[in-house]
């Protein structure tokens, strides 16, 4: 009889590019368990702790730190080492006083960028799909996976959440702190594809046939301009962003 389910095994070589491992120096690699982000999109808290940060030498030693409750992910202990955390995540460490954002980098990919405890209370969460409980009230379902049902007096006249907008979340309460629309004029940030960690103000957004993906036209500090695509591009500002960025 056959295997049922995905394998609960990682090696190294086809491990995600933007995980700090050497491919060739070991065989396996922690594989993160399911959870808010895709294995692809997201680095387990293992290899934050001991490639990354390197607050362990061993998994043995990352292991027994994240299992005593030492981690925090956006606000909440997590005691397990394969936990995926991913983009926007805030990992804190509260013995270290340090506090960590999860954004993209230019040419590498995800990684960590440690900010102010201040900023570590939210974050920053892209609207996927919107639906309506039987209810009536509004339910946004986020890229982290939360699904946030809205009460009717949350909602402000005139208040519109669309698909792509971007919500300002308290962490770990969940309260919604602000709401940035992705509009033309707004600060927009790549998070995925050859432009990844690049950000700038949007100045153009085409929309195309169901045949093609929308494409988002973005002007950064340097006043050069690029195009990528709309599903790769956060908002996460009005005129500047609000969280802090890699220095490029």
């Amino acid at each position: 009889m056959g295997s049922k389910g995905g394998s609960k095994h990682l090696k190294r070589l086809p491990a995600p590019d933007f995980w700090p491992i050497h491919v060739k120096r070991f065989t396996w690699a922690a594989k993160p368990r399911p959870g808010p982000h895709p294995g692809t999109r997201a680095i387990p808290l293992l290899i934050v702790l001991r490639e990354i940060l390197g607050y362990a030498k061993t998994r043995h030693e990352a292991k027994m730190t994240i299992a005593e409750g030492a981690i925090k992910v956006d606000g909440r202990v997590r005691r397990g080492d394969r936990y995926p955390v991913g983009l926007m995540d805030v990992v804190e460490i509260p013995d270290a006083k340090s506090t960590f954002r999860v954004v993209p980098f230019p040419a590498r990919g995800l990684s960590l960028l440690k900010i102010t405890k201040d900023e570590g209370g939210f974050k920053l969460c892209q609207i996927n799909d919107k639906t309506l409980t039987k209810s009536g009230r509004l339910q946004l379902n986020l890229s982290d996976g939360r699904n946030l049902t809205l009460q009717q007096e949350a909602v402000q006249p005139g208040e519109a959440y669309a698909t792509r907008d971007t919500i300002q979340l308290a962490v770990p309460s969940q309260k919604i702190l602000g709401h940035i629309r992705f509009a033309e004029g707004k600060y927009g940030l790549v998070v995925a594809g050859r432009n990844i960690g690049r950000h700038g103000k949007i100045v153009g957004i085409e929309k195309t046939a169901a045949s093609r993906r929308a494409a988002v036209k973005i002007q950064d500090a340097q006043g050069q301009a690029f195009q990528t695509v709309a599903d790769y591009v956060y908002a996460i500002g009005d005129d500047q962003p609000i969280i802090k960025l890699p220095e490029v």
